[in-house]
């Protein structure tokens, strides 16, 4: 792997611990942060030299195959179990590398002058207690480094080899890291000839079970040092590739890259969700009665100025729904909050029914999302609930209303003084006829036009005219009213739609963007 893919999945590392923080639990949250500060101290330290931990059970004889390897008694033997109590560490090259070993807490340190390998002067071989020691500490010790060095021998021996807790809980956790491991059958010798072959293949099986591929297996004995040569050449190639400690990190990302979870691809909010969101806002918090006011107002308007004149006044003597919520004309924006207070509170089922809302299109936008980044969105969706009510109502009693009146209205209003006008004179007419011979006054004459007298026709067209009109004007007035209530509805949840954009759907959509970047991450993670 090259530096810069290297440098691009720790970033994509960093990526998922900051879109993941608070979802992921915390042992993964842990796990994640112990490979970011282990890739770093490692990272920090001498590029130069290559760590080979000896790793196995009890009796596997780690210890004994070390001295092996390096040609001296550097590693305690002894048929009482265990003999390694602490690492130790064998080197070849000790300059720039003591950073290196204070960091894996190894303070026995050894220093030979003849590598194991030709290749493997910048070598530093480290015995570990058994992971299986009945001493918590050196099993802690064993694990702790096996997180941290660059590259793994598993030592095996031919009576545990197959044990089921062995490659359970100590070589298939490591899976991951087949690149920097090697898998050694020592103590052959114990082993017929004619078993070898066999008990090597049953080993290769088992460690392909437990997913370690491409790893080498080669069988030893540190009694009669068969074998030995030939993992000396192996580590020798760890060491002279000086990749070991990168491929290591990489392997370590590739593991956390398997387990983690994608978050998963949600549904997201569409222009139309959104409008909806709003549409149903809007009606819990009682931008109906808002626009079905300003239809009624302006019906009432209309039918007071351009009704009948002889019943139109009662119109004025009903209270103007807009005035009633505080919503009259010639009220600016300035009197937003005054006029707020007093639009009709929605109520508890108001209240609820907006919580429905948000709920509803929350559980519809992180559709398609694992239950942990479900939880992040519905978290956003009631963090925005509680502040809802306010912003709206004041959005809503701040909307510009169309209330002022029709341009037509002075046409029925003169034709209807004319009307009423015209009957007043036809009922005066007919009144002088009747009762002035007694005043002093010209006899008063009452003309006829085709058998109707014209008195009578006046009275009778300016009702009918007036009557018509009120008719006429109660219409108009009624479709006119109509749209204006549509109008102010599409006004109202426009303005209803600023809130919920701002105070819904864009916490809801970060969440939902944190759930993108987090599985933008891991794709970086995952790819080599």
């Amino acid at each position: 792997m090259s530096r810069p893919d290297l440098e691009s999945r720790l970033a994509a590392l960093d990526a998922i611990v900051v879109a993941g923080e608070g979802v992921l639990t915390p042992a993964a949250t842990a796990r994640l942060d112990g490979v970011r500060a282990g890739a770093a101290e490692r990272r920090r330290r001498s590029a130069e030299h290559t760590v080979v931990g000896l790793f196995g059970a009890t009796g596997s004889g780690k210890s004994s195959l070390l001295n092996a390897l390096v040609g001296a008694p550097v590693a305690a033997t002894h048929v009482r179990r265990p003999t390694t109590t602490a690492p130790l560490a064998v080197l070849w090259q000790p300059e720039g590398a003591a950073s290196l070993l204070d960091w894996l807490g190894i303070d026995d340190r050894r220093v030979r002058e003849q590598p194991i390998d030709a290749r493997a002067a910048s070598l530093i071989l480290v015995d570990l207690p058994d992971f299986d020691s009945v001493e918590a500490s050196h099993h802690a010790i064993a694990a702790r480094l096996a997180g941290q060095v660059d590259a793994m021998i598993w030592v095996l021996d031919p009576q545990k080899y197959a044990d089921a807790v062995v490659h359970s809980e100590f070589i298939a956790p490591h899976a991951a890291h087949g690149a920097v491991t090697l898998v050694v059958l020592n103590q052959a010798d114990r082993l017929a000839p004619d078993e070898v072959d066999d008990v090597l293949r049953h080993v290769r099986s088992l460690v392909a079970a437990d997913g370690l591929r491409p790893a080498a297996v080669l069988a030893t004995s540190a009694t009669t040092g068969a074998g030995v040569p030939a993992l000396a050449t192996a580590i020798g190639g760890i060491a002279a590739a000086r990749t070991a400690a990168v491929e290591r990190i990489a392997a370590d990302l590739d593991a956390i890259g398997a387990a983690l979870e994608p978050a998963g691809r949600p549904a997201g909010f569409t222009p139309a969700s959104r409008t909806a969101l709003a549409e149903a806002v809007a009606a819990a918090s009682g931008a109906g009665v808002v626009a079905d006011a300003v239809g009624a107002s302006y019906r009432r308007r209309a039918a007071r100025l351009g009704g009948w004149p002889l019943v139109s006044w009662i119109h004025g003597l009903r209270a103007d729904p807009l005035r009633r919520l505080g919503l009259g004309a010639g009220r600016g924006a300035a009197d937003a909050q005054l006029r707020r207070t007093s639009l009709p509170s929605p109520g508890a089922a108001g209240e609820a029914r907006r919580s429905i809302a948000v709920r509803g299109a929350v559980d519809a936008a992180s559709a398609g999302l694992g239950e942990p980044w479900r939880a992040l969105a519905r978290e956003a969706g009631e963090g925005a609930i509680a502040g809802l009510g306010d912003d709206v109502d004041l959005a809503v009693a701040s909307t510009s209303l169309p209330t002022r009146g029709g341009w037509w209205w002075p046409i029925p209003t003169i034709v209807q003084w004319v009307a009423l006008a015209a009957a007043l004179v036809g009922v005066g007419w007919l009144l002088l006829a009747a009762f002035g011979a007694g005043l002093p006054i010209p006899r008063v004459e009452i003309p006829s036009i085709e058998g109707w007298s014209v008195p009578v026709l006046l009275i009778a067209g300016g009702i009918l005219l007036g009557i018509v009109v009120a008719l006429a004007n109660g219409a108009i007035a009624a479709a006119v009213g109509a749209a204006r209530r549509r109008r102010t509805r599409r006004a109202l949840v426009a303005a209803v739609r600023s809130v919920t954009d701002a105070v819904v759907v864009a916490p809801v959509e970060a969440a939902l963007g944190r759930a993108a970047a987090f599985d933008a991450a891991i794709d970086r993670l995952r790819r080599r």
